[in-house]
């Protein structure tokens, strides 16, 4: 994969540089402010980028700003978003931008260089993968009369597993439950969501940016 990495720290910049090359990726550019970003993003096209979502100049929101920005000049660009924050209207804002190559991960949850590495891929692939505690912030923070109060606890569940981006085997070992009970929870959250049988669009993501839009979170 050719990646693009925003980071301003230098020994996590240098650090993921390093683990990404380890496994066979090139690095095309590793920056440490937004501005500098948005140019390596429309300039180089990666396979994926890994966005710090605050930068400098203004360490608020520049790099999530900047990767918003280079998917409308560059539709579905993979953008992974790595933080130390746990802010639902970053996810949301991303994902709005195209139901393809979104991911949102909290820094203090990279333990693991493979599943770190296999994460990026999957959003490079034009996968998902949200961050278990920012889904579990958002479940929480609904209001009753919403669609997403129509949900039974379990399916609940197997939501917060396809923002993950799990597939129907990965929920399945998750929940401890069969993967034809998966399937049949899913058939159940699309409709309850106003998902209607498409051949084009991806359910699964669509369910997720269901949520996410509900109430404008």
């Amino acid at each position: 994969m050719r990646v693009v990495l925003a980071e301003d720290h230098f020994l996590l910049r240098d650090g993921l540089t390093r683990l990404l090359q380890a496994f066979g990726h090139e690095v095309v550019a590793a920056v440490d402010n937004g501005p500098e970003l948005l140019r390596s993003l429309t300039k180089q096209e990666p396979d994926v980028a890994i966005v710090d979502v605050r930068l400098p100049p203004g360490f608020s929101d520049e790099g999530l700003r900047a990767a918003v920005e280079a998917r409308t000049r560059v539709p579905n660009l993979p953008i992974l978003l790595l933080s130390q924050y746990v802010e639902p209207l970053y996810a949301h804002e991303l994902l709005s931008t195209g139901s393809e190559g979104v991911g949102y991960v909290l820094k203090e949850r990279v333990s693991n260089g493979a599943e770190f590495i296999s994460t990026i891929q999957r959003v490079a692939n034009g996968g998902t993968a949200m961050d278990p505690e920012v889904i579990s912030k958002l479940l929480t923070g609904k209001k009753r009369d919403e669609p997403m109060s129509t949900l039974t606890d379990r399916e609940r569940e197997v939501l917060e597993c396809l923002a993950q981006g799990r597939s129907n085997a990965g929920i399945a070992e998750a929940l401890f439950i069969s993967e034809k009970a998966v399937a049949k929870h899913i058939s159940n959250i699309f409709p309850k969501l106003g998902l209607p049988q498409s051949d084009t669009d991806n359910r699964r993501v669509l369910a997720v940016l269901a949520y996410l839009d509900a109430d404008g979170v």
